[in-house]
């Protein structure tokens, strides 16, 4: 009820009202030194049930219906001694009875509020370990999968073994730095420009490459855009292959370069992810569903994640596209 106004005030007066007409109907057989019989019950039950201000309200009107018919000299707010008495022992006893209400209604508020924080943080941790464990299988995954690439390189070429750990080494270590950095607080509050900034300046650092630089490309559509974790990972990953095959290949006898990393939406629920380089580009077509590079498989493996495809055109360079529809996550 005290979550409802009307009803709160609607039950002050109510109660003020049955205990004027109580006490106007047992006016005859109460002494003259009760009073305020009636009105003790009126204002406790509003302050318990209608709240602070409609029991202060209660309390004022029946005080001063006490004191103009029922204190002598009666129909009158003439105060003697004894008026004033009788006027400070009321105003204290309502006044400790609705602070102590008020106290009750308090610490039951604190109460409620506690037990709402911790619903909500429960809903919280099992929602992320719910996540996790999703994470953890996809991880599995995606490692399963990466050692299948690895192995069936290795039965290709047998003298390659050593390099093919190598490279899946480095792949995996990629993966941990990824999850280590999505898996902070603060980068999720990051806005997605300044996510893929310092994603792209780690793999620059990362590489020991020199005199290469990454520059981001953003429409002003983007801004405000997330997305989920699971599709944020997804997509670090393609940008930390496609960056890394740049800087593998694109820039070979060359003394430095740019790459440039776009994000845009297309609309309908659709996003572009472009990285491009300004370095030697690729002679002939590439298609990344048929090529037998570890790299391209492994993008294409990733890109399928986000039902995805990924194209490649070479202009004074190489530049990767891939349109995307983050599917909706499963319900756990």
């Amino acid at each position: 009820m005290r979550a409802t106004p009307a009803l709160s005030w609607g039950l002050a007066l109510l109660t003020f009202a049955a205990a004027l007409s109580l006490r106007f109907a047992t006016n005859h057989i109460l002494p003259v030194g009760f009073p305020y019989l009636t009105f003790f019950p009126a204002v406790i039950l509003t302050a318990f049930f209608g709240g602070f201000w409609p029991g202060v309200t209660c309390a004022v009107l029946s005080g001063l219906s006490a004191w103009y018919w029922f204190i002598p000299p009666f129909n009158s707010f003439e105060v003697h001694p004894g008026t004033a008495i009788a006027l400070l022992f009321y105003v204290f006893v309502v006044g400790v009875d609705i602070a102590l209400i008020d106290a009750v209604h308090r610490a039951m508020d604190r109460l409620e509020d506690e037990r709402a924080t911790v619903g909500r943080l429960y809903e919280q941790q099992r929602a992320m370990f719910q996540e996790l464990q999703h994470r953890v299988a996809n991880n599995m995954q995606f490692v399963s999968s990466l050692l299948g690439l690895q192995k069936r390189k290795v039965m290709q070429d047998p003298a390659s073994a050593a390099a093919a750990f190598d490279d899946a080494r480095a792949r995996l270590d990629t993966v941990s730095r990824i999850h280590r950095r999505l898996y902070d607080p603060e980068t999720l509050k990051q806005p997605i420009r300044t996510y893929l900034a310092d994603l792209s300046a780690d793999i620059l650092e990362t590489s020991g490459v020199e005199n290469i630089r990454v520059e981001i490309e953003m429409g002003p559509e983007m801004e405000g855009r997330s997305f989920e974790l699971q599709h944020l990972t997804t997509l670090s990953l393609i940008l930390v292959e496609a960056i890394t095959n740049a800087l593998k290949h694109a820039f070979q006898g060359r003394n430095g370069g740019t790459i440039r990393v776009g994000l845009s939406a297309l609309g309908n629920g659709f996003y572009r992810l472009s990285v491009a380089d300004n370095g030697v580009g690729f002679q002939g077509p590439v298609d990344p569903a048929t090529s037998r590079s570890l790299g391209q498989r492994i993008l294409q493996s990733l890109a399928q994640q986000l039902g995805g495809t990924i194209r490649y055109v070479s202009e004074g360079g190489t530049r990767m596209e891939l349109d995307f529809s983050p599917p909706r996550t499963r319900s756990a």
